[in-house]
């Protein structure tokens, strides 16, 4: 059976089509299309190439010609959208010998954007779900890192094939080169792998059948702390044995293999002059979540970070002269914070001195009056600050904002910038009017956090990387204020 493939090249321009439309012709004995269709297109020297208008001559040519077993018909519009493709499909479905199969040559976003007259870089597509930009696909693409798709195939076969080929040509670049299938047996994978190498040129690496090794319990703000994982350990050998025999390694690492070295210098800072003062940093089962960039910005300029325990220790490290209190979950260990009475005081203390400090998200919370359980029971924390906080029922403020300060404060003069993000559910009555935040890309924003000379304290996690003169403030103030106490 000769095999047609009908390409949708866009505007014309060969520098948009995708890598299944080139290797399709790569591998042809004729391409027909007009002359506008296949100006610039680099046809083999050993491919015949036939310029034909009309959808009943190509038709026609296609049916008459006996030398050939593939023929590429190359059309201009998106196949998505232009008619042409849908009857030449119909003109050509009545011999039984041709079996015709229809691809776009380039992402329907791409055609947009050059019937636009401009280049897709300078767009940004939204989605369902979000935009291009700030993604996964930009990090691989401006890091030229070969992408291996994990894709669900449970109850599916064909169907993947149309995910994974969009996926892999949605947008130029993507450069997907395999693909492991989720929650499928090695029955299952290798009935649909054919069909999707077929059909998408992306290689099938293996499976990785359904296992309760696999599975993590969640809850609110996603999956349970890895110390909190009964035989963590011994659950991820389990999994690491069960991927090595499904799972082809050997071509995974040759894949990751050709990413090139990444060019930049890695991200630090310069020390700041003077005294190497203390960060006590909470980090226990109720406060956990650091961005380790902000760890290490803070250690490059200088301090010297002591980790402590709100819930079990009973004062802070000593030689403290500054406080950072990240995120976690401080609403499921209240009861443990609230009965720890003297580091509550030691903190509440530290605050009503000036210490600098930094409270985000739980962190904050617990500086307040109150923190309500899952239960609605209240328990007393820190007392640093006015409010107390309770269960809001759902995501609050979910994801990326830019905040701009409304004041001076420890992170610098009013006006100062810093990205961060916010997730949270629990709610508090009085969550801060110095900051404001707004959503990238979307005319929305509102009032958040409180800052003074010495304070700052709000749900969102910032992102020092993002605006180093932030993490400068904080750790000069953590500098001075410990200079301030060696000289009484």
């Amino acid at each position: 059976m000769r095999k047609v493939t009908i390409i949708g090249a866009g505007p014309g321009n060969p520098d948009l089509l995708s890598r299944a439309a080139l290797d399709a012709i790569d591998i042809a004995d004729v391409v027909i299309g007009a002359h506008r269709a296949l100006a610039g297109i680099d046809v083999p020297p050993d491919v015949v190439r036939c310029e034909l208008v009309k959808t009943a001559d190509i038709a026609a040519a296609l049916t008459d010609a006996a030398s050939w077993q593939r023929a590429v018909v190359v059309m201009t519009g998106d196949v998505g959208l232009f008619s042409g493709a849908r009857r030449l499909v119909e003109a050509l479905s009545g011999n039984a010998q041709v079996d015709v199969r229809v691809i776009p040559g380039i992402s329907s976003a791409s055609y947009l954007a050059a019937r636009l007259a401009r280049p897709w870089q300078d767009w940004r597509f939204a989605s369902a779900h979000g935009v291009a930009g700030a993604s996964s696909y930009q990090v691989a693409r401006d890091t030229e890192t070969p992408v291996v798709l994990v894709a669900n195939g449970r109850g599916a076969s064909l169907s993947l094939a149309a995910v994974i080929r969009g996926i892999a040509e949605f947008l130029p670049c993507a450069n997907v080169r395999g693909v492991v299938l989720n929650k499928t047996s090695a029955a299952a994978c290798a009935y649909a792998a054919p069909a999707i190498e077929k059909h998408t040129g992306v290689a099938v690496l293996g499976n990785i059948p359904a296992d309760e090794a696999f599975s993590l319990e969640s809850r609110h703000l996603g999956l349970v702390t890895a110390d909190e994982v009964e035989q963590l350990s011994a659950r991820i050998d389990k999994m690491a044995e069960l991927v090595e025999k499904s799972v082809d390694i050997d071509r995974l690492l040759e894949i990751a293999a050709t990413a090139p070295d990444i060019r930049e210098e890695p991200y630090r800072l310069e020390p700041i002059a003077g005294a190497r003062p203390i960060v006590a940093v909470a980090r226990d089962e109720a406060f956990s979540f650091y961005y380790e960039e902000n760890l290490r910005a803070l250690e490059d300029l200088g301090c010297e970070l002591a980790f402590f325990s709100p819930l079990c220790d009973s004062e802070l490290p000593r030689g403290t002269s500054a406080l950072y209190l990240g995120g976690g979950y401080p609403e499921l260990h209240v009861r443990q914070l609230s009965e720890n009475a003297p580091m509550r005081e030691a903190v509440r203390r530290a605050v009503e001195s000036g210490m600098p400090t930094v409270a985000e998200c739980g962190g904050f919370l617990y500086l307040q009056r109150e923190i309500s359980d899952s239960e609605g029971r209240r328990w007393p924390v820190a007392g640093a600050l006015e409010g107390a906080s309770e269960n809001g029922g759902r995501l609050s403020h979910f994801g990326y904002v830019e905040l701009t300060s409304q004041r001076d404060g420890l992170y610098g003069p009013c006006g100062t910038r810093i990205r961060a993000h916010e997730f949270h559910y629990w709610q508090s009555t009085c969550p801060g009017g110095d900051f404001w935040a707004q959503k990238p890309r979307r005319d929305k924003g509102w009032p958040c956090m409180t800052t003074t000379p010495s304070l700052v304290a709000g749900f969102p996690h910032v992102y020092y990387p993002a605006n180093p003169d932030v993490a400068r403030a904080f750790a000069s103030a953590a500098a001075s204020f410990a200079e301030r106490r060696r000289h009484g």
